[in-house]
């Protein structure tokens, strides 16, 4: 080699060597954007309205000052509504909140498959990052025990739920719309089986063994009707949601919930397919992300933050039915989501017929 090659080996050889540390600079951070990066574009977020998507966007808000976008929000999310975008290859919603399942069910149709380089996902609790969607925020499902019904002898697990023999009592059950999976996949469990080898025909028994509770058994329609139930006293043990479940208790009802198994919920952030500007789609989503946004959140709805770094200043009452500590992430129970995606109108028409009493 002359000197003149070696001379320009080495230069570059030193230029790719300084230029490492810039390009490892660029691996995303959780809640991080560069100052103005979206100066002029406009992003428009999805979500169901009233006081989450309000916490949502006080938790953007930092993300929308430091990169100059404007933000504009449209709710609340209707799948048919997105779909016709698609299809009409004019989609004008750039991230999208939905519940649970759709990012699953339509998953690379309606909804991108993830780039997850893109974005930080690291402070994620573990199993909740999908191909097509990461969580929104965290909730519970928890069974709530009536203190003066069970008193020394209290419910431990959803197996005791189903068990009127040993712990006798009125129920109420989440009856709002579609079928809670992991509430099956419990049910199915009290019937002797194994949730994880379920399989279609299981689904019924998992339904007869909620037949089985008896006719005294109430089917809430609202997360409104499960509080009151509680505040009452009316029934024994009601299934609710984490959020009812903590202004129950705040209001002054008597229950206490019962956490081995409380079951997993989450909405989920989306980057639809068709999107016009898709890095800055990513760059919203993992703003959203990050610890402070996260922390926001919370503190505006009292859902659970999906950072497990973020450390919302709430009382210690809202504190006491966060989701997202160790302890509780140890005892939270995740539906078999692929099994519920390819089985969702079996168990559809089979809820819709317990409803109706049949």
């Amino acid at each position: 080699m002359t000197m003149k090659n070696f001379a320009r080996a080495f230069a570059l050889t030193m230029t790719c060597a300084l230029a490492l540390p810039a390009f490892a600079q660029e691996k995303p951070v959780a809640g991080e954007v560069k100052e103005g990066s979206l100066k002029g574009k406009t992003l428009t977020f999805v979500s169901y309205g009233g006081i989450y998507q309000d916490g949502q966007v006080a938790a953007l808000q930092d993300f929308v000052t430091k990169s100059g976008v404007t933000l504009l929000n449209d709710g609340p999310t209707e799948i048919a509504k997105l779909k016709a975008q698609v299809d009409a290859g004019n989609v004008t919603w750039d991230v999208v909140d939905t519940a649970d399942l759709p990012p699953y069910v339509h998953c690379g149709t309606l909804f991108q498959k993830l780039d997850l380089s893109k974005l930080d996902v690291s402070k994620i609790p573990p199993g909740q990052v999908g191909e097509c969607s990461v969580p929104a925020m965290n909730y519970g499902v928890v069974l709530m025990y009536k203190n003066e019904t069970y008193k020394d002898n209290p419910p431990k697990n959803w197996v005791d739920f189903f068990d009127t023999e040993k712990f006798p009592g009125i129920r109420a059950i989440d009856g709002s719309g579609d079928p809670t999976g992991g509430l099956i996949e419990q049910a199915f469990k009290a019937a002797g089986g194994d949730p994880k080898a379920m399989t279609p025909e299981d689904i019924e028994k998992g339904i007869q063994k909620l037949r089985d509770l008896g006719p005294d058994t109430i089917y809430w329609k609202t997360g409104a009707e499960s509080q009151q139930l509680a505040e009452s006293g009316e029934a024994d043990m009601v299934m609710m949601w984490t959020g009812r479940a903590m202004i129950a208790v705040k209001n002054g009802a008597a229950y206490t919930p019962v956490w081995q198994d409380w079951l997993v919920v989450m909405d989920q952030m989306t980057i639809p397919v068709g999107v016009k500007d898709t890095d800055a789609a990513y760059a919203l989503l993992n703003a959203y992300l990050g610890a402070n946004a996260q922390a926001i959140l919370t503190e505006k709805t009292s859902y659970t933050p999906i950072n497990l770094d973020a450390k919302p200043k709430v009382d210690d009452a809202t504190a006491a039915f966060l989701t997202s500590t160790p302890e509780r992430i140890a005892q939270g129970y995740q539906q078999n989501i692929p099994f519920w995606v390819k089985n969702f109108d079996l168990a559809a028409e089979k809820w819709s017929a317990l409803l109706s009493g049949n």
